[in-house]
């Protein structure tokens, strides 16, 4: 079934309604298709510190934008929107509408050209296991002079009834970047069913326990479901032209719940208070494997390497195909001395997801620990074709050529590697690179030699 953003003619210069979806089966459009339709309803709002959002409504010239609140934070920057036709829209910061209870923020543009507007869903029916599609424009960074409209594809984790503050309680797996926030959360029919606003902070670091390995990523990224959100918005008088969905009741705590908070315990570093929480989500829904993923890398936090292989066993039992498990489970392996179960593991994730960067760098690294040092360059070079911006594998293969006698290349990589680290607030790792290139050029100059 498609789905047209187009307004039709009758509707150009009136209010443009939009009727919240009915709770109906139906058939799920291509991820192509959604899309197609994120695409033409996603804006950056380009400042100092850019963030995106997506259009909601029209009345007659005047555009409303839904986005997040935090994006809006410094109320002495020039803000624009910029729109799918990348023209430039001015805004008066003093318009922003700011809500105190959720971290939503609501802004409008003025244009005479004709935009998409976003067909809202039912956020009650985004439930664990379905899809979710995510989209805005990330940062730039030393490898992207400009923010790149970015579209990514994951799977709902948690719809929790309880929300934490600033109304979070939307879970998706989805990978994201730093400037997505305010973008559209949609589901399987195109649908906006949530404004995304955290991602998974753990992306960009690497292991307490070895510094030269990529963390897992859990797949806890937050949003705020569009049924609350609308609600919320009603509360504070926004009119956004829309049916605001009566609120359901609560009849107790569900494994979603304890999911969302054990995963908010995890990221603040309470790891004993994460894994009660995700005994409770399992208590509930035996079959949670995300829930036994995630307890599985807080055992990991806490020294526990059996346990959480345990855990990891048991989430591919439950999903065979969850790349993420495989690659834990190889770093808890590779840590117990086991370098060929912990390949065997990385390998088996690149069979699932041959774009997984941090699976790539994982296996160089245990590559070279097993003393295949031209083996961990191939695989670094793989993980950087895949993520330019990825800070660790350009260390990591800076000295791997620094000790094959490559010492330019080594600096190159070193230097990269420091200006990523730098761009992500990552001072220890920053100061290490910096380090390694001051080392590099005190020492005598010695010939370069060819990978």
């Amino acid at each position: 079934m498609n789905f047209s953003n187009k307004i039709p003619a009758a509707l150009i210069g009136a209010v443009a309604t939009i009727v919240i979806a009915q709770p109906l089966t139906l058939a799920a459009i291509s991820a192509d298709e959604v899309g197609k339709i994120a695409k033409s309803i996603t804006v950056l709002i380009d400042s100092k510190n850019p963030g995106s959002g997506v259009i909601i409504k029209r009345d007659g010239n005047t555009y409303t934008v839904l986005s997040a609140r935090h994006v809006f934070q410094d109320p002495q920057a020039k803000y624009e929107i910029v729109t799918p036709d990348d023209k430039r829209h001015a805004v008066n910061y003093n318009s922003v509408k700011k809500l105190p209870n959720m971290d939503l923020a609501v802004v409008e543009f003025t244009s005479i050209e004709t935009y998409s507007i976003a067909k809202i869903g039912n956020s009650d029916l985004a439930t664990e296991g379905k899809a979710a599609y995510v989209a805005g424009f990330p940062k730039t960074s030393a490898a992207m002079s400009r923010s790149i409209y970015q579209f990514t594809d994951g799977r709902i984790t948690a719809n929790a009834s309880q929300a934490l503050e600033d109304g979070y309680s939307l879970v998706y797996s989805n990978n994201t970047l730093p400037g997505m926030s305010g973008g559209p959360v949609l589901n399987e029919n195109g649908e906006l069913v949530g404004i995304h606003g955290r991602a998974d902070t753990r992306a960009v670091e690497s292991s307490n326990i070895n510094q030269n390995i990529q963390i897992a990523k859990t797949g806890f990224n937050l949003g705020m479901p569009i049924n609350p959100s609308l609600r919320s918005l009603d509360a504070a008088r926004v009119d956004i032209g829309v049916k605001v969905p009566s609120a359901q009741v609560a009849t107790g705590l569900k494994a979603d719940d304890f999911y969302l908070q054990g995963g908010d315990k995890y990221r603040k570093g309470d790891y004993r208070g994460a894994i009660a929480d995700f005994d409770r989500a399992i208590a509930l829904n035996p079959n949670y494997f995300e829930a036994y993923n995630d307890r599985g890398w807080a055992r990991y936090e806490l020294g526990d390497k059996q346990g959480a292989i345990a855990d990891y066993d048991r989430t591919l039992k439950i999903n065979p195909n969850f790349a993420l498990a495989y690659n834990n489970r190889g770093i808890a392996r590779s840590d117990l001395g086991d370098k060929q179960g912990a390949i065997a593991d990385y390998e088996q994730a690149l069979k699932i997801n041959p774009n997984y960067a941090d699976a790539y760098n994982n296996r160089g690294w245990a590559r070279y620990e097993l003393g295949d040092k031209q083996g961990a360059i191939a695989d670094y070079d793989r993980a950087l074709k895949i993520n330019p911006n990825f800070a660790l594998a350009y260390y990591n293969r800076g000295n791997i050529r620094y000790e094959l006698g490559d010492k330019q290349g080594a600096i190159a990589d070193f230097q990269k590697a420091a200006d990523l680290f730098q761009q992500q607030g990552n001072k220890n790792s920053y100061q290490d690179a910096i380090n390694k290139i001051r080392e590099l050029e005190k020492n005598a100059p010695t010939r370069s030699t060819p990978n």
